[in-house]
């Protein structure tokens, strides 16, 4: 049985070429990755919707007393854990697998762990789940970006990236605006069991959209077709072994600390932003959430553009805006964190803090070490980094769960929670990212 699901999972074998004029074998390969990107788009962004309904449902769940700062930290951190070890895998497995069933698969189990979330009120529980569904919230990004590199050459990916990865600023969107609407008129339950019925509809959707290897379909690879070959790599080299020369490159490794560092900062925000500005600033949970919302919608500009920046004006290359952003990136939170009170101060800079985290968790969260890896390797590129990031992200829920808890008082009978040391950490995260970025600047696309 492990054996026929193997088999049915694996990518399928290369077709003879398809016969006919150019125009015929065009039609047909840009009618099939337009399928492909716009699955993948809409599926990513369903993940993403997935993955942060637990942000907007943390603060219900604290006032509830069903779980404490700390417990929503560990938490946090399981979730990330083991997703960053099941990108890494599972980022390996792409480059092998049929993205269209594993993508699908993946997020179909995500669905179902989310609704089942819904009926349990417990810690215990409420952990187990959460970790499971983190494994299956990595078979998301890995086939995407896989997908991008057979369909897209390597003179446009750039641009396409950019384009696709907005899904995940269009999911949180919803995310914040819808779940926080669904948990204020029902419970925070159905925040995890209207979201999960949704993204399960999706998944089906998107099984019958997308596409494998356009070498399954008897098309040419992306760059025959695109006439855009970048180096090249040694064509009789296994799979397992450009993998091994990924894991080998220190500039890959470099980046995923540099997304180490720049995740810390990111899911800070977003993990803990709606407590902070209820907390600290005196928002509703509602106005929090709007907050956030403008960032991600911000973050929308940051990703469609970046591709298309570095791609036009930077001939391709990602070092010059990635220092850019990140410098924006850093001062944001600073305003975020330390300035006084303001709804302006706040807005804006969430609107500057959006639009470069949405550039550079598309930089280092994948594009530059995918742009410096061979094309049959890509998927081993995005486990690295994925597995640095989230180990960054795991240990920023660890980290910010109990610097947050340990200097919580009560006054009057309330709790009252201290973010100072917290922020420090969150800021300090985000200037490491662009220093340590600073440190790969001359590398070379590969075939």
């Amino acid at each position: 049985m492990l054996q026929s699901i193997s088999k049915f999972m694996m990518t399928g074998p290369d077709k003879p070429l398809m016969s006919g004029d150019q125009s015929t074998i065009a039609a047909a390969f840009n009618k099939i990755r337009w399928q492909v990107f716009t699955s993948i788009t809409l599926g990513y962004a369903l993940f993403y919707v997935l993955r942060l309904s637990f942000s907007v449902i943390k603060k219900p769940l604290m006032a509830a007393g069903v779980l404490d700062a700390q417990q929503i930290g560990v938490m946090g951190s399981v979730f990330f854990a083991t997703y960053g070890i099941g990108k890494f895998t599972n980022s390996f497995l792409a480059d092998r697998m049929n993205n269209k069933r594993f993508f699908a698969m993946g997020l179909f189990m995500s669905s179902i762990i989310s609704v089942c979330m819904g009926f349990v009120n417990s810690y215990v529980p409420l952990v187990v789940l959460w970790g499971l569904n983190g494994w299956f919230q990595s078979y998301g990004a890995g086939p995407c970006i896989v997908s991008l590199n057979h369909w897209f050459s390597q003179k446009e990916r750039g641009t396409f990236y950019g384009v696709w990865f907005t899904s995940h600023n269009l999911g949180a969107a919803f995310t914040y605006m819808a779940t926080a609407a669904i948990v204020g008129a029902y419970s925070w339950q159905m925040g995890f069991i209207m979201p999960g019925i949704v993204c399960m509809i999706g998944s089906f959707i998107i099984y019958f959209f997308m596409s494998d290897r356009p070498e399954t379909h008897g098309l040419p690879n992306v760059a025959d077709f695109k006439n855009d070959h970048g180096e090249v790599v040694q064509k009789d080299k296994s799979v397992a072994s450009l993998q091994w020369d990924v894991v080998k490159n220190p500039a890959v490794w470099i980046l995923g600390m540099s997304s180490l560092c720049c995740y810390i900062a990111r899911y800070a925000i977003e993990s803990w932003g709606i407590i902070y500005l209820t907390e600290a600033k005196g928002y509703t949970t509602m106005g929090a959430s709007g907050v956030l919302g403008v960032m991600q919608f911000a973050g929308i500009f940051g990703a469609l553009t970046c591709g298309l920046v570095s791609d036009k004006f930077f001939n391709h290359r990602r070092n010059v805006p990635a220092l850019i952003y990140g410098v924006l990136y850093a001062a944001s939170i600073a305003a975020f964190v330390w300035a006084p009170a303001s709804k302006l101060i706040d807005m804006g800079s969430m609107v500057v803090y959006g639009f470069t985290m949405g550039a550079l968790v598309c930089y280092l969260g994948g594009l530059m070490a995918v742009d410096i890896s061979p094309k049959r390797a890509t998927g081993a590129a995005m486990g690295m980094i994925g597995l640095l990031s989230y180990g960054g992200a795991a240990a920023q829920e660890l980290v910010s769960g109990y610097l947050i808890k340990s200097h919580m008082t009560i006054v009057n009978g309330k709790k009252v929670y201290d973010f100072a040391l917290a922020a420090d950490f969150w800021v300090g995260a985000a200037v490491a990212s662009f220093v340590l970025a600073a440190l790969v600047w001359n590398v070379k696309a590969k075939d």
